[in-house]
């Protein structure tokens, strides 16, 4: 197994802030299921909740768990659990899954509210529309072209 990097160095990990210091989080409640770290949801008066059909605004990020002990976060799951507090980034810059489409720098990012699958869940990145399927955030865009993975960076609310 070789360590060397012939291209470019992977963006990151999903759901980590990327610029601290530019940040604004927030612990709320996590209630449902978000799929994984990294993607946006909304508040309500129960919590921080994953986005819905309806929905045509969001309100954060949630935030990769952190210290982790593995590939997991630090509660065994690689998802964030439901009924305990979670990091959630209101603005700031963080490391996302580009679920469809192609990122580009200064780019679109579209967020998945319908038709939700394990390869594009709900409240996930994309670079392109799917009709009544996601919504486009105005207030967020591409920092860099996305690695090998569909790794990138995003500015959120900035």
């Amino acid at each position: 197994m070789s360590n060397a990097f012939l291209y470019r160095m992977p963006s990151g990990i999903p759901g980590d802030v990327s610029r601290k210091s530019h940040s604004t989080i927030e612990a709320h409640l996590a209630v449902g299921n978000f799929g994984a770290f990294g993607v946006f949801g909304k508040l309500t008066v129960n919590g921080f909740v994953p986005l819905s059909a309806a929905d045509t605004a969001v309100y954060g990020l949630i935030v990769r768990s952190y210290p982790t002990q593995s590939a997991l976060n630090g509660l065994g799951a690689a998802v964030p659990q439901s009924g305990i507090m979670h990091d959630v980034l209101r603005r700031g810059y963080m490391t996302v899954r580009c679920n469809a489409g192609t990122a580009k720098k200064a780019g679109s990012v579209f967020v998945r509210v319908a038709a939700g699958t394990d390869l594009k869940p709900i409240g996930g990145i994309e670079a392109i529309a799917d009709a009544a399927n996601t919504i486009e955030l105005k207030n967020a865009m591409f920092m860099h072209d996305a690695d090998a993975q569909g790794n990138v960076e995003i500015s959120f609310n900035i």
